[in-house]
Parts: structure tokens; C-alpha cells; sequence
């Protein structure tokens, strides 16, 4: 049988995997305990499992509120955008397949949108050295977990024009969002009989 797709997948084509490389190890865990005073007294395990708890709380944050998460220690700013499809083809295979012409996947339950997660390093309070060198990928479960929450949420997110840099669309949102806080913070401290 003959194969009518251009871009089939060859199925007994050899495999490639990235190199894994962990995170947390023995010298980081050592570090850790040295700097930290509550984790003198834990194994690799438990400060391994710290930090999953972490990153789940902060991937859940992000999924839920509109404007991201700011990590901690003034490392970034993470937030989930919604994005046009692209113009290149995205290829469903299977069915493509199956019907023996050449069929994509398409976004119906997001009107054709599609999900993106930003990190970017460019708010005033993250103005250090080399700032565009930091890189950002998210782990596999933060991906499904919007994956699964995206198609039911998507006008909730900020929708992000691709050919606009994220370092301005940050600034502009990032003084507004400064300007309702300072309002706020103005009105519980008012006093109207205070001149």
C-alpha cells in the first residue's frame, strides 16, 4: 500500500531523547541544606518533594489567575497566553491516515486559539544583568494540566499578538497594574477628616 500523506511518520525510524539531566542533586541538595536552616536535617527525597509541591502550587496559581505568577527572588514573570493559530500546517496523523488525505488538527472548543505559556524577565523589578539569557521550559504536568483546562477557560487569558514583543505588552499591563494597587492602597489609608 502506498502512502498518499507527504509528511507520514516513519514508525521504525530510531528514536531520539534529550539527555536528561536532573535538577536537584546531591551538590544542590547540599547547598540547600546549607543555606536553608529548616532543611538541615533532610534527606535528598524530602527536599525533592518540596519542591514538586511547589511547582505544583505555582503551575495551579498560574492556570488560575489571568496575569501569571511572579516566581520568587525576582527571577520572572509567568503567565499563560492565548495565541492565534499558526499559519504552517499542524498535521492530525492518525486520522490523516485513516482517511488517506492530509487533515489537521483544528481548535474548535477554543475558536481556533491556541495556548501559550510566556516567561519573560523584562518588568522593572527584574533589571539585572544578562536577564534575556534566562530560559524557561515547563514541565510535562503543568503542559497537560492546561492542556486539559485551556479548551474550557480560553477568553480568560491575555491574548497575545504575535508580532508584538511580550516586553511591551508586559510594560503597558504592568502600569495599569500598578496604578489599581497604588488606588488601593490609597483607599484604606484615606481619611476624609485628615487635611
Amino acid at each position: 500500500m502506498m502512502n498518499t500523506l507527504k509528511y507520514a511518520p516513519d514508525v521504525k525510524a530510531p528514536r531520539f531523547r534529550n539527555k536528561s539531566n536532573h535538577t536537584v542533586d546531591l551538590e544542590m541538595a547540599a547547598k540547600i541544606k546549607k543555606e536553608v536552616f529548616a532543611c538541615k536535617s533532610m534527606s535528598l527525597v524530602q527536599i525533592k518533594d518540596i519542591l514538586k509541591e511547589f511547582n505544583i502550587e505555582l503551575t495551579n496559581t498560574v492556570i488560575e489567575k489571568r496575569d501569571g505568577v511572579e516566581v520568587p527572588m525576582q527571577i520572572g514573570h509567568i503567565f499563560v497566553g492565548t495565541c492565534p493559530m499558526t499559519k504552517r500546517k499542524n498535521v492530525n496523523f492518525k486520522m490523516s491516515q485513516e482517511y488517506k488525505q492530509t487533515i489537521q488538527h483544528r481548535n474548535w472548543e477554543s475558536d481556533n486559539y491556541l495556548a501559550k505559556i510566556f516567561f519573560t524577565t523584562f518588568g522593572k523589578k527584574f533589571r539585572y544583568k544578562n536577564n534575556e539569557l534566562w530560559g524557561f521550559e515547563p514541565f510535562r504536568d503543568f503542559k497537560r494540566k492546561l492542556s486539559k483546562v485551556y479548551p474550557v477557560k480560553w477568553k480568560q487569558y491575555v491574548e497575545v499578538d504575535p508580532q508584538i514583543k511580550i516586553s511591551s505588552i508586559y510594560r503597558s499591563n504592568l502600569y495599569a497594574i500598578q496604578k489599581t494597587e497604588d488606588d488601593q492602597e490609597g483607599l484604606k489609608t484615606y481619611n476624609e477628616f485628615e487635611f
